[in-house]
């Protein structure tokens, strides 16, 4: 496991010792001190540490070109579905829009 995978708190091993994460970088020993803890060092976590889930930088849209590609979508898939299934298909736009809200 990877150092910024870590929650804030966690317990880890690293190179024969015991270390809780403090920061970003930086980590406490249980012997006492403080040491930055590279990015790519490989660890192993204690106690179970579930890994912290962080959000991967993304693109931004914009709001308008999505709905207007989702529009498209949905124009195409109502030429596909028959009668019966475009009802179906109505309130699964719906539920889709109203999700964004």
């Amino acid at each position: 496991m990877k150092f910024q995978q870590l929650a804030i708190g966690a317990r880890f091993e690293y190179e024969g010792q015991v270390y809780s994460k403090t920061g970003p970088l930086s980590a406490a020993s249980d012997q006492g001190g403080q040491r930055m803890i590279p990015r790519y060092a490989d660890l192993r976590p204690l106690d179970g540490v579930a890994a912290e889930v962080e959000p991967k930088p993304g693109r931004k849209l914009d709001e308008a070109a999505v709905m207007a590609a989702f529009d498209a979508f949905h124009r195409d898939c109502a030429r596909l579905v028959d009668e019966s299934g475009r009802t179906g298909l109505a309130a699964a736009r719906e539920r889709f829009i109203a999700a964004l809200k």
